[in-house]
């Protein structure tokens, strides 16, 4: 048994660190005594085997989720992808031109969401949109997901994709996919190119919901039956033996920043609602206009809105640089001759790649680049419709600058829903509230609950390129810890409760890092997965009563090899 053994490091340990071989000697037969003290106290300790489920539920169907999704599918395993809103691919299908290579974002997705699907794999993938996990139990190779799905009002597998409902609909609404810029109908596509290729009614919105009785959509349908106006809620119950989170994050509120005239003058938008400016299906198709319908002669972008900054968010979001040139250089091909400032506070342009659309800017005779050190020495005010950005720059210089439209680079945040998922799963945040990582540089994809994955931007900002890569490596996980037909080996170094020594104090529950701990109300007691514990000792240690033992580890085993130091 493994377990009976005990290894003096008499080489690293002494040898090699204790010059005096009189002093190594005699430290070294201390480490014996100490070894022979604790290894007399060892139990023959097993490991345990459980069945486990090969399945993977893959929560968001971004980037990470979906390259994360086809790898796992690939491998015969069946995947259960749940995606909150009605349509997969996250963000970059809604954009046109990607840095830093300026790659079409639907079309480099393409294969991505022809292989989830219609591909080869595609069988093993199921697809819930409108859906949202909310409830999980279980553990490790045995988790039971409950997943609630909201109506459509189409059948998808019916569907054509015709859109001859959408044209005689006879409510309007904003288009929230286009961050509110243009209007959609009642029964819509979220954007053209959308996938799954079938629209969606917004009860909110439709007639029906102040008990029309509208059916002008319904008649319009040349397939019988796709309309289902009585399409009601549904839950569904997935069994996996792993979770990936790849819910991907938001952008700071750009209002919390007053000085920068967000939601307070016409034509300040941030740098998402610029994107959809820029795509030729956007509220705009494609060309740059004010809200007056007019070229802007200057435009300005504004860097690090809201990062680097004690009073907003600290961090550096890493992509905001690269979009904000990616923009330069669409301005400019665009609208040749538009004059573009550029305020900035740090420039943040890493990899082999992205320099190319910064050095673009900076030789574009165009371009104007003014550092700032703090976002409250910025202001933007309004004359003649124009916008005027007064500034102090960092060697405290002040000036001002007139533009026509103003872009703003919000620092990437977490999704405000991050805390119900994390209760859901028991995963813990870090102080900015992205998922926590087992470990930021070695292990950045393992949460501290073992068989719940995190990729993509729920875990730290990040570009697709690292998304796509957090996918492929939680997958890789899976794949080889989950294995079909093999059993999960459940290590005996853990901890455990003696029942008639623990006095339900609690102490434990809270202390434990891998959400181990669980107290049964009914016994009064504290019970630890075997399953998810790490054997930290952390439980043990806090104890007050000791009625927890961490197993090869115990109080005595410690103790014993102290006193043979000692002796």
């Amino acid at each position: 048994n493994p377990y009976l053994m005990q290894m003096v490091n008499v080489r690293e340990q002494v040898a090699w660190v204790t010059e005096d071989s009189a002093e190594a000697a005699a430290k070294a037969a201390r480490l014996v005594i100490a070894a022979i003290k604790r290894v007399a106290l060892h139990v023959p300790l097993e490991k345990r085997e459980i069945d486990i489920c090969p399945d993977v539920l893959i929560i968001g169907a971004g980037p990470a989720g979906l390259k994360a999704a086809i790898g796992i599918a690939a491998a015969g395993r069946k995947v259960t992808l749940v995606e909150k809103a009605p349509v997969i691919g996250g963000l970059p299908v809604r954009y046109e031109e990607l840095f830093p290579d300026m790659e079409c974002g639907p079309c480099m997705l393409e294969p991505l969401l022809a292989g989830v699907m219609h591909g080869e794999h595609s069988g093993n993938i199921e697809i819930l949109t409108l859906s949202e996990v909310v409830g999980v139990v279980g553990s490790y190779g045995n988790f039971t997901a409950r997943i609630r799905q909201q109506p459509r009002y189409v059948e998808m597998n019916k569907c054509i994709g015709c859109a001859e409902c959408i044209a005689v609909c006879p409510v309007s609404a904003e288009n929230e996919f286009n961050s509110g810029m243009s209007k959609r109908k009642a029964i819509f596509f979220p954007f053209p190119g959308a996938l799954p290729n079938a629209p969606l009614i917004d009860n909110l919105t439709c007639l029906r919901a102040t008990n029309e009785d509208c059916t002008l959509c319904k008649d319009a349908c040349p397939v019988d039956d796709t309309i289902i106006f009585d399409d009601c809620e549904k839950f569904f119950e997935k069994t996996a033996g792993a979770v990936i989170v790849a819910i991907g994050s938001s952008v700071y509120d750009c209002g919390d920043l007053p000085n920068l005239g967000y939601d307070k003058f016409k034509d300040v938008f941030t740098g998402p609602e610029f994107e959809r400016i820029l795509a030729s299906n956007g509220p705009t198709e494609g060309e740059i206009r004010m809200s007056n319908g007019d070229s802007p002669a200057a435009v300005a972008i504004i860097h690090c809105v809201g990062s680097l900054d004690t009073n907003h968010k600290e961090y550096c979001s890493g992509i905001c640089c690269q979009y904000a040139f990616k923009f330069n250089r669409l301005i400019t091909k665009k609208l040749p001759g538009t004059k573009i400032y550029h305020f900035y506070k740090e420039f943040s342009v890493p990899g082999k790649e992205a320099f190319t659309l910064y050095q673009n800017a900076a030789h574009n005779p165009n371009s104007t680049f003014i550092r700032y050190r703090d976002i409250s020495e910025l202001a933007v005010g309004a004359e003649d419709g124009r916008k005027i950005i007064s500034y102090t720059d960092i060697s405290g210089h002040k000036g001002c600058f007139s533009a026509d439209m103003i872009v703003l680079c919000p620092a990437v945040i977490p999704l405000s829903g991050n805390p119900g998922i994390g209760s859901l799963l028991e995963i813990s945040m870090d102080k900015l509230g992205f998922f926590e990582e087992m470990h930021a540089r070695m292990d950045s994809v393992q949460s501290k609950i073992r068989g719940v994955f995190i990729a993509g931007t729920c875990q730290s900002p990040m570009d697709i390129q690292k998304a796509m890569s957090q996918g492929m490596a939680a997958a890789g996980y899976i794949l080889s810890g989950l294995v079909p037909g093999r059993k999960l080996d459940i290590s005996p170094v853990h901890a455990v409760v003696e029942p008639k020594a623990c006095s339900g104090c609690r102490v434990c529950v809270p202390g434990c890092p891998y959400k181990a701990i669980t107290f049964i109300a009914d016994e009064k007691v504290a019970k630890i997965n075997d399953i998810l514990c790490q054997g930290c000792g952390t439980c043990a240690a806090a104890c007050p009563s000791g009625a927890i033992k961490a197993n090869h580890f115990t109080t005595e085993e410690i103790f014993a090899e102290i006193e043979g130091i000692l002796s």
